[in-house]
């Protein structure tokens, strides 16, 4: 039954990576401006016989149809193409830039739910007044832009304090201020799911029978009302992995540190078409991947749910 779940959602998700490379495909091509400028780069001239025979290299001189068909083609065989400005496979390109995404990603995730869950722990069920400084907080916090959040903290921590390195990506140090710019708003929002189940939960009929049994607050807390909190967390992935990689384009450009974000900027402002095509084709896979990991870890979340297969 859930080999048939798992087969599904793949399934759903080659229609949804498919519908993301179209229309990326199709965007790209109604963008002004020729490739064969892309190809030869900024400013450089080039004879009529040259750029026929860049395009007939490239196969730009194709009809679209013709194109788009070869396109879909070279991605089931997992040939994302070759850079125009990098002069390598994408493949390789992007190989090299995956862990300082990768690590950033979830460094600043792993951040956010600790903060989420101390903030939503400390304040749940604190009153009118604690409840309002939190939502306060929260919302502050989800309002900070993280590329203005990075900038305020390399001002303060590398340019005045002397703390931490205001550049590059080498060892934890480098880490530190990155992480905290992606993970700040994203903690506001999880704080805020976090406390409103928690603060739902206190009223099920099975917190007050655990209560009668004696149970302390703090095994009450790890054992049973937390893992209800975690629920909806689990199914914001997500957003929350799309907040990240969008995030993770601005930091690390501020931070200058490389990454699949500084790739994409590049490409885009060089028109580098299949880059920017497999970063799109990249982003729908891993959406996809996550959710179906997300709709898995439901059943082992909560014990309620293993009854039948997951929907």
């Amino acid at each position: 039954m859930v080999l048939r779940f798992v087969l599904r959602r793949v399934l759903a998700g080659l229609v949804v990576i498919w519908a993301a490379a179209t229309l990326a495909f199709l965007a790209i091509r109604l963008v002004p401006g020729s490739a064969v400028d892309a190809v030869l780069g900024p400013g450089t001239a080039a004879t009529p016989q040259l750029r026929r025979q860049i395009l007939s290299e490239t196969g730009l001189d194709q009809p679209v149809h013709v194109q788009y068909l070869r396109y879909l083609g070279d991605l089931l065989t997992g040939d994302l193409g070759h850079s125009y400005q990098q002069s390598q496979p994408v493949s390789r390109l992007l190989a090299g830039q995956v862990w300082p995404t990768l690590e950033l990603a979830l460094s600043a995730l792993g951040t956010a739910l600790v903060l989420a869950v101390l903030a939503a722990v400390l304040t749940a069920g604190r009153g009118r007044f604690g409840r309002a400084a939190a939502s306060t907080a929260e919302l502050v916090a989800v309002s900070t832009p993280p590329f203005w959040l990075g900038m305020v903290l390399v001002a303060v921590f590398s340019f005045g304090l002397g703390w931490f390195p205001a550049i590059g990506a080498q060892g934890v140090e480098g880490l530190v201020l990155p992480t905290l710019a992606l993970a700040v708003p994203l903690a506001g929002v999880l704080a805020q799911v976090i406390r409103q189940e928690l603060e739902a939960t206190e009223g099920k009929p099975f917190v007050l029978t655990a209560r009668a049994r004696g149970i302390s607050e703090a095994a009450l807390l790890l054992r049973h009302t937390l893992r209800h909190a975690l629920l909806p967390v689990t199914t914001l992935s997500g957003y929350v992995l799309g907040s990240l990689f969008g995030g993770a384009v601005l930091v690390e450009n501020i931070f200058a540190r490389p990454g699949l974000g500084r790739v994409l900027v590049d490409a885009v402002s060089s028109r580098d078409i299949p880059v920017v095509l497999s970063l799109v084709v990249l982003a729908a896979a891993a959406f996809v991947v996550i959710n179906i990991v997300v709709d898995l870890l439901h059943p082992v979340i909560d014990p309620r749910l293993r009854g039948g297969a997951p929907r």
